[in-house]
């Protein structure tokens, strides 16, 4: 049920500043920025829980430990980024979120590389 709270708040939050943009259009940004930070808050706490989850399996795992800490490392990364390029969307910015998204893509590439080092150690072992 948590989730169609937050989505309520989105979506009267939406309506809201879509009435501000048309006689002042920095108040309907802010309004979305709010709302946006208000949803953000509520994803991390949902985060918490996860994290949580993640850490009791991990108790389970004989291999691979370090693998799970950078999933939700990569996930973190994707959805701040995410977050912050739609931001800079609806603020008109296109060029700025686009450079967000990019440096969003590498950081998730650099986050992914010591998967691909052990798994190129690993077919280095067969051979």
């Amino acid at each position: 049920m948590e989730i169609v709270k937050v989505a309520a708040v989105g979506i009267i939050g939406v309506l809201i500043a879509i009435q501000f943009k048309s006689h002042k259009p920095e108040y309907g940004t802010y309004i979305g920025i709010g709302i946006g930070i208000l949803i953000f808050y509520y994803a991390l706490q949902t985060l918490q829980g996860v994290v949580g989850q993640v850490q009791s399996l991990q108790k389970y795992m004989a291999v691979g430990q370090g693998y799970l800490g950078i999933l939700l490392k990569v996930i973190g990364i994707t959805y701040i980024c995410e977050f912050s390029a739609g931001i800079c969307k609806d603020a008109g910015y296109q060029s700025v979120a686009g450079q967000i998204e990019m440096l969003g893509r590498l950081a998730v590439m650099l986050s992914g590389l010591p998967i691909i080092l052990a798994v190129i150690e690993q077919l280095e072992g067969f051979w």
